[in-house]
C-alpha cells in the first residue's frame, strides 16, 4: 500500500468518526468544566432528555436517507399530543384504547405526507412544511386554548417510569434504533431505501417502486412519531399545543451531525444516537456550568 492510499485511508477514518470523537471530547471537558456531569443521576436524566426527539429522529433518519426529509415532525406531535389527550380526557377511553389509535393516526399523517409529494410532485421539503402548519392549526383548533388533564395513572408510566433503574423512554429509543438498525442493514427493504436515496432513477430501472417506496417512508416516520407523541404525553401529563413544537429541528440536527446526507443514500443508526448526544450533552453540561 502507497503512502497516498494510506493517508486516504487515515484521513477517510478519521472524517468518519469525527461526530465520535467530538462527543467523547465534549465528554472529558465537562467532566471538569460542569460540576456533577459525570454522575449517574445526571447522565441518566441527559439521556431521558436525548430519548423523545431520539425515538423520532430514527424516522426522519428513514426518510432522509431514502432521498426526502421531513418538517412536520413537530407539528404532528401537537396534534398527535392534544388528540390523545382528548380520547382519554373527554371521551373517556382508555390507554389501552387510546394508544393504538394515535398510533394509526400518526402513520395516516405520515401517509398524507407521502400522498401529496407524490400526486403533487413538489419537493418534500416544501410540501412538509405546508402540512406542518396545517397539523398544528388543526391542533390548536382541537384544543381550544386549554390544558387537557385527567389521565388514568396508569398512562403515567409510559413517560415517568423506570425499569431497573432505567427511564422507560430510554428503553424504547433503544428499541427503535435497534429495530431502525436492523432494517436499514440487515434487510431487502433496507437495501431498496439506500438505492432510492443513492440515485432514484437507478433505483427505479432496478426494479424499486419508486411512488410506494416515498410513500412508506413517511408513513414510517409518522408512526415512530407517533410514539413519541405518547411518551411525550405522557412525561408531561397535560395536553397542551406547545409539547413537541421544534423537535423536528433537533431531530435534523442530530441527523446531519451523525453523518445522515441531506441529498439521501448516506447514513447510519450509531452515527444518528452520536448525533444526539452531542446535542444532549451541549445543553445539558451548559445548563450545570452556568450555577
Amino acid at each position: 500500500m502507497s503512502n497516498n492510499q494510506f493517508s486516504a485511508r487515515v484521513g477517510a477514518t478519521l472524517q468518519k468518526n469525527v461526530p465520535f470523537l467530538v462527543l467523547v471530547f465534549l465528554l472529558v471537558l465537562f467532566t471538569f468544566i460542569a460540576p456533577n456531569f459525570m454522575t449517574f443521576g445526571n447522565l441518566r436524566t441527559l439521556i431521558r432528555q436525548i430519548s423523545f426527539a431520539g425515538i423520532s429522529a430514527v424516522g426522519l433518519m428513514f426518510v432522509m436517507i431514502g432521498g426526502g426529509i421531513d418538517l412536520s415532525i413537530g407539528s404532528q406531535i401537537v396534534f398527535g399530543n392534544v388528540l390523545l389527550a382528548i380520547m382519554m380526557v373527554d371521551w373517556k377511553l382508555p390507554p389501552a384504547v387510546a394508544i393504538p389509535l394515535i398510533l394509526l393516526v400518526g402513520t395516516g399523517l405520515g401517509l398524507i405526507n407521502g400522498f401529496l409529494c407524490i400526486k403533487l410532485n413538489i419537493h418534500p421539503l416544501i410540501i412538509t412544511l405546508g402540512t406542518a402548519a396545517i397539523f398544528k392549526g388543526a391542533g390548536y383548533i382541537i384544543n381550544q386554548s386549554r390544558n387537557i388533564m385527567g389521565f388514568p395513572d396508569s398512562f403515567r408510566w409510559f413517560g415517568q417510569g423506570y425499569v431497573w433503574e432505567i427511564p422507560v423512554p430510554v428503553i424504547v429509543m433503544i428499541i427503535v434504533a435497534l429495530i431502525g438498525s436492523f432494517i436499514l442493514t440487515k434487510t431487502y427493504f433496507g437495501r431498496q431505501i439506500f438505492a432510492l436515496g443513492g440515485n432514484e432513477e437507478a433505483a427505479r430501472l432496478a426494479g424499486v417502486n419508486i411512488n410506494r417506496m416515498k410513500v412508506l417512508l413517511f408513513m414510517i416516520c409518522g408512526f415512530v412519531s407517533s410514539i413519541t407523541t405518547v411518551l411525550l404525553l405522557s412525561r408531561v401529563f397535560a395536553g397542551q399545543t406547545i409539547t413537541g413544537q421544534g423537535l423536528e429541528f433537533d431531530c435534523l440536527t442530530a441527523a446531519l451531525l451523525g453523518g445522515v446526507s441531506f441529498k439521501g443514500g448516506e447514513g447510519n443508526v450509531f452515527g444518528l444516537m452520536v448525533g444526539m448526544l452531542i446535542i444532549g450533552v451541549l445543553n445539558n453540561a451548559m445548563q450545570l456550568a452556568t450555577f
